[in-house]
């Protein structure tokens, strides 16, 4: 494992993201503590020092999992990031926040009470590094919000040095989002972690984004290396160009080696779900090995063949608030690949199962108010029939 730095801190190069642990039976909310476990202990004893969760993943259970997890090692052995779901509240009356989309039903709180109950479920006093979760055009009204002083209360923490290192996550759809943040807040933050591969550098301005970020002075941490595993699947004739350069090396390894092309990025987040997604991911973390001229050249033009792939990348926020049930980004990644002519997609509308129906969608837009990616739901599964 080789490592880089956020502000100063020692960080591996690759870390753990906690959000697509194994699960029992398809159910997000149980994980199959034995196997994750062994990813995280696997990880722990091949150097991989950075560990990311969040409120609302594994429906409210990965910062319980991880802090059981890592509870056996030594609190100065790792590095804990875990994030502020601003992004699904509501303001309500005297400092109280409802919640919204993935947690609606959740029991109101305040912004101390959220922050507390982060740190008993992880079992730890401080987290190393904390973020504002999705820092976006549509979070911006409870981060701003003057009376709730979500960054304020994030800085007194600091202080008290329950958080380390600040930070936030982001999905905005423009960089000027994160640009006005970033000056209005200036020197609040310590790094900030974006959607990044080489598929987005162009499809959803992740250069710009991370030409932004770097222009503030700040390290970058990224998330969706891979797109969910989109970019691990490549279509057969993608595949096809780059085997012939490197037979031995998966899609997955190509766009891991590209990030480690860019100087400012300081860790990769990978959410890996089986021990033999880690151990090739540790491989390649083993030192570092961009990709020289050519083999950029190639990955842009593989990324240029999928500029017109819907860009989900299967983080399943839709699936949590669907009435229908519908496994939203199966049907996506069905609608991709007839779109884009690989022959192997086969979609049988009558023989599906019914939640791999599109034509079930009651077109009610709860998925669509939720997506990190901005992507039109129900116009894909409106769409999609007419196209088989």
């Amino acid at each position: 494992m080789y490592y880089k730095e956020i502000a100063g801190v020692k960080v591996s190069a690759l870390g753990m993201g906690n959000m697509r642990l194994p699960v029992i039976d398809g159910q997000e909310s149980r994980i199959r503590q034995d196997k994750a476990e062994e990813i995280i202990d696997y990880a722990m004893s091949h150097g991989i020092t950075y560990y990311d969760t969040a409120y609302r993943y594994h429906g409210g259970q990965s910062e319980r999992f991880i802090g059981q997890a890592l509870k056996k090692y030594p609190r100065d052995s790792f590095l804990l990031a875990s994030k502020f779901p601003g992004h699904m509240m509501v303001k309500k009356e005297n400092g109280v926040v409802g919640f919204t989309s993935g947690l609606a039903g959740w029991p109101d709180n305040t912004v101390a009470g959220v922050f507390a109950e982060q740190l008993e479920k992880c079992q730890v006093d401080y987290f190393d590094f904390y973020l504002l979760h999705n820092v976006s055009e549509k979070s911006l009204v409870i981060y701003d919000d003057p009376e709730l002083q979500v960054i304020e209360f994030m800085k007194q923490k600091k202080a008290e040095g329950r958080i380390r290192h600040l930070g936030f996550s982001s999905h905005a759809s423009s960089p000027a989002t994160i640009d006005d943040f970033l000056t209005r807040y200036e020197g609040v933050f310590d790094f900030v972690q974006i959607q990044l591969n080489y598929l987005d550098w162009k499809l959803q301005d992740a250069k710009g984004k991370y030409d932004v970020i770097t222009k503030h002075g700040l390290k970058v941490v990224v998330m969706e290396g891979v797109r969910g595993g989109r970019l691990a699947q490549l279509p057969e004739e993608q595949m096809a160009k780059l085997q012939a350069v490197h037979p031995e090396d998966s899609a997955a390894r190509w766009a891991l080696r590209w990030l480690q092309g860019l100087p400012e990025v300081s860790v990769v987040l990978s959410g890996m779900t089986t021990l033999e997604q880690i151990q090739e991911n540790v491989e390649t973390f083993a030192a570092p090995a961009p990709l020289d001229q050519a083999e950029k050249d190639l990955l842009t033009e593989v990324a240029d063949s999928m500029l017109n792939w819907v860009p989900c990348t299967a983080c399943r926020y839709c699936t949590e608030g669907c009435p229908m049930e519908l496994e939203i980004p199966k049907i996506i990644a069905a609608y991709n690949g007839v779109k884009n002519g690989d022959h192997m997609a086969r979609y049988d509308l009558d023989a599906a199962d019914p939640s791999m129906d599109p034509r079930r969608c009651i077109g009610c837009g709860a998925c669509a108010g939720i997506c990190p990616q901005n992507i039109d739901i129900p116009g894909i599964m409106a769409e999609f029939p007419g196209m088989l």
